[in-house]
């Protein structure tokens, strides 16, 4: 486990993304549509279409990190504002 320090802003992308990206285009993603930056330090949180599926991406100042968790039962409950981004504590 990699432990994620205190303070850091924890972001979760609205909406569905296709979960076959890996940390560029996620990255991209963050860039673009989001409108932050994915090198920032901040944790960026995107949830799958059939929603058992996330990727989160984290910059540690010294790499690139992408954690994948998928559900074997039950679903991730995700706001259902598209196209925006939501922070939320880490807690």
């Amino acid at each position: 486990m990699i432990p994620i320090p205190t303070g850091v802003r924890v972001w979760l992308a609205t909406g569905h993304t296709d979960m076959r990206c890996g940390f560029p285009s996620l990255a991209l993603r963050v860039q673009e549509v989001l409108k932050r930056d994915a090198m920032g330090g901040g944790l960026f949180c995107f949830r799958g279409k059939r929603s058992d599926l996330v990727k989160m991406i984290w910059h540690d100042g010294q790499g690139a990190c992408l954690f994948t968790k998928r559900l074997e039962r039950g679903k991730f409950i995700w706001p259902s504002v598209a196209g925006e981004s939501v922070t939320i504590s880490p807690a």
